[in-house]
Order: C-alpha cells, then sequence, then structure tokens
C-alpha cells in the first residue's frame, strides 16, 4: 500500500505515475489499443485481398485509374505529421513546452491537410461514378480508406486535446504519458496508410 502511495503523487495536471522502470499502465493500455487496431485492419486487408483473389481480373474492368502522385502526395504529409509528432514528444522530454505546442499544432495542420485532400480524392471519383456501391473495387478502397480516414480524424481530435491541455503548461519531461500515447497512436495511422498506398494504389494498378 505504501508503495502505491509512493508511485502516485499529485502532479499540476493530477495524480501522475512516478516511473520506475518499464512502460507505464497507460502507455500499456494504449498499446493493448493498438494491437486490438492492427487485428481489426489485418481483418480489412484480408477481406480485401479474398476478393482480389477471387475476382478475374484486377482491378475489374472500368476501373478508374488511380492518381498515385496525389497518393504519395497525401502520404508525404502524413509522414511529414508523424515526423513533426516525434519531434514534438523529444521537445517535451526535454521539458521544452513552448516546441511540444508548435510541433503540435503543425502535425494538428498536416492532419486536416490529409483528411482534406482525401475528401477531394473522394469528390473527384464520386463525379467519375466511383462509389461504394459501384462494384467490388469502390467498395474496398472506400471501406478501407474510409476507416482509415475516421482513424486520422479521431487521431486529429487526440492531438488536439493533448495540445489544448499542453498550451495549459499541463505536461513536464516527467509527466507527459499522454502525449507519448498520441504519439504511438499517429506512428500507427501512419503504417496503416503506409500498407493502403503500397496495397491500393500501387500494387492494384
Amino acid at each position: 500500500m505504501a508503495v502505491a502511495d509512493a508511485a502516485v503523487r499529485e502532479t499540476p495536471t493530477g495524480p501522475g505515475h512516478e516511473r520506475t522502470g518499464g512502460i507505464s499502465s497507460s502507455l500499456l493500455g494504449m498499446v493493448l489499443f493498438i494491437a486490438s487496431e492492427v487485428m481489426f485492419f489485418g481483418g480489412l486487408f484480408g477481406a480485401y485481398f479474398t476478393l482480389r483473389t477471387a475476382a478475374p481480373e484486377w482491378p475489374p474492368p472500368g476501373t478508374p485509374e488511380l492518381n498515385k502522385l496525389y497518393a504519395l502526395g497525401l502520404t508525404a504529409v502524413l509522414v511529414s505529421s508523424s515526423v513533426t509528432m516525434q519531434l514534438g514528444v523529444f521537445a517535451i522530454r526535454r521539458n521544452d513546452q513552448k516546441w511540444l505546442v508548435r510541433w503540435l499544432a503543425i502535425t494538428l495542420v498536416l492532419g486536416a491537410l490529409f483528411l482534406m485532400g482525401q475528401a477531394n480524392e473522394y469528390h473527384i471519383l464520386f463525379t467519375e461514378g466511383t462509389t461504394l456501391r459501384s462494384g467490388v473495387f469502390g467498395s474496398t478502397f472506400f471501406t478501407l480508406t474510409g476507416f482509415h480516414g475516421a482513424h486520422v480524424f479521431g487521431g486529429a481530435a487526440f492531438i488536439l486535446i493533448v495540445l489544448l491541455r499542453a498550451r495549459s503548461g499541463q505536461f513536464t519531461a516527467r509527466y507527459h504519458d499522454t502525449v507519448e500515447m498520441a504519439s504511438y497512436y499517429w506512428h500507427f495511422v501512419d503504417v496503416v496508410w503506409l500498407g493502403l498506398v503500397t496495397t491500393i494504389y500501387l500494387l492494384s494498378q
């Protein structure tokens, strides 16, 4: 009991867990959550490859050619946001709260640009007649990229909350597990997107 009391101390943001080595319970929770998300996207990729293997021709005839350069541009934006997110983590690890806020803000802007770019691509495909119900390619494309986009939106909302807390000075070099959790999640959605680009854009057409 005394050990537990010593491990949990009051911080400017509320109870904080003293690191004595290893991974904190909050970071472990995020790792387990990401593991469940890996299985979720693994199922989506599995369904995609099952449909692709069963199709007599892939992509199906009449499928509009996806803009690979556009997708690579979106990739550059998302990868850049992962870099800025990590720079924010490095900043708070050295107790630099000012640069934590700056890197989080830049990450949020890049995430928003990615989502706007994806929405623009959807608009182009819709005008060309490719929708969720236009065929197996449209169904798989919008399902995979749509779920990923939803995860990016969720990650951006998470970063916004972290940013608002960072502006209030709620994180220090010792207590910043929430920043680390946001970075874990953001890197995860980045890795998933790299898999999507490779599978759908580069190896599909």
